[in-house]
């Protein structure tokens, strides 16, 4: 489905080297926040104690994190758990105090702001636990990216490989630069972000790639870069309307969606928008770079004769 239909190739390759070179600098500072930094990484990594209170009442979670940043606890995810009346919080670690100290702590304050509060569950999550989601995160990470390799190698061709894993890459790093810059708190929500826009946006790279296949095979008199600029402005429609769509309903996780769903939308935000520009700038630059080849797509045609068996019908 087109909406609208570019007429003449916008000259894309014109513009790589400039912003490749962006996206070059733009990484390395992602690779220096995430460096000096590091990550501000939540409860489920770290350690800590996930406390379920109920109210009376629907409970007003705006009142419920004022009693908690009193306590000390900055950015503590706070949200409803099965109804409105129910709240849970994850607490990190706190030197000096165990699990049941913190909990007794946190429901003597939000007593005194409502004696009608109980506590339906305390829960201890260990720093073992977290170094394990840790690792398993990680390993997840590797899995997908050597997944995408493997698949690109067999479909194309070593080139775009090495090009779309490169482009991926860069996303991640970007999204995780981003937390690392802001402090924002990386969960398992996040986390799942990040290998969704993995997906996303190798999804992207193939569809370019697989134009740019087609192009070669139906105008043989184009050059290496009027194919790729022609490949990508013939997706244009198509990845407006995908990416379009996509992200308005991810802003509107991000604007409605509340505290729970906040840091995972915007993850998918920063994801979806620098995987749009990767895919077009970084992905097909590189493999351009790379000196793909009408050769490396397309077998050409046998010549009259050759192949055949040179004995073939002789007389013995």
């Amino acid at each position: 489905m087109e909406l609208f239909r570019i007429r003449k190739d916008i000259p894309f390759t014109r513009h790589m080297l400039v912003l490749n070179l962006v996206s070059f600098v733009t990484f390395l500072a992602a690779v220096f926040f995430l460096v000096t930094r590091g990550l501000h990484l939540s409860v489920e990594f770290t350690g800590g104690t996930v406390v379920e209170v109920s109210y009376a009442q629907p409970a007003d979670l705006g009142q419920v994190r004022a009693v908690v940043a009193g306590l000390g606890y900055a950015d503590v995810p706070v949200q409803n758990f099965g109804s409105s009346r129910d709240v849970m919080m994850r607490l990190p670690l706190r030197e000096g105090l165990n699990s049941g100290q913190q909990t007794e702590q946190l429901l003597a304050a939000l007593r005194a702001q409502d004696p009608a509060v109980e506590l339906r569950r305390t829960e201890f999550v260990g720093p073992q636990v977290g170094r394990e989601l840790v690792t398993n995160g990680l390993l997840a990470l590797a899995f997908v990216i050597g997944g995408i390799m493997i698949y690109l190698a067999l479909r194309f061709e070593w080139k775009y490989a090495v090009a779309a894993i490169i482009a991926n890459l860069h996303d991640v790093v970007i999204i995780l630069g981003f937390f690392a810059f802001f402090q924002w708190e990386f969960s398992l929500a996040v986390l799942a972000a990040v290998l969704a826009v993995l997906g996303y946006s190798v999804n992207e790279s193939v569809v370019i790639f697989d134009r740019i296949r087609e192009t070669f095979r139906r105008q043989r008199k184009m050059t290496v870069r009027e194919v790729i600029d022609h490949a990508i402005t013939s997706t244009m429609s198509r990845t407006i309307i995908t990416h379009g769509s996509t992200e308005a309903m991810v802003l509107s996780m991000l604007l409605f969606g509340g505290p729970t769903l906040h840091y995972f939308a915007l993850a998918l935000t920063i994801g979806i928008l620098f995987g749009i520009y990767s895919s077009v700038f970084v992905a097909a630059g590189i493999a351009m770079w790379l000196g793909i080849r009408r050769e490396d797509l397309v077998k050409a045609p046998k010549k009259a004769g050759e192949g055949d068996d040179p004995n073939a019908g002789a007389v013995v």
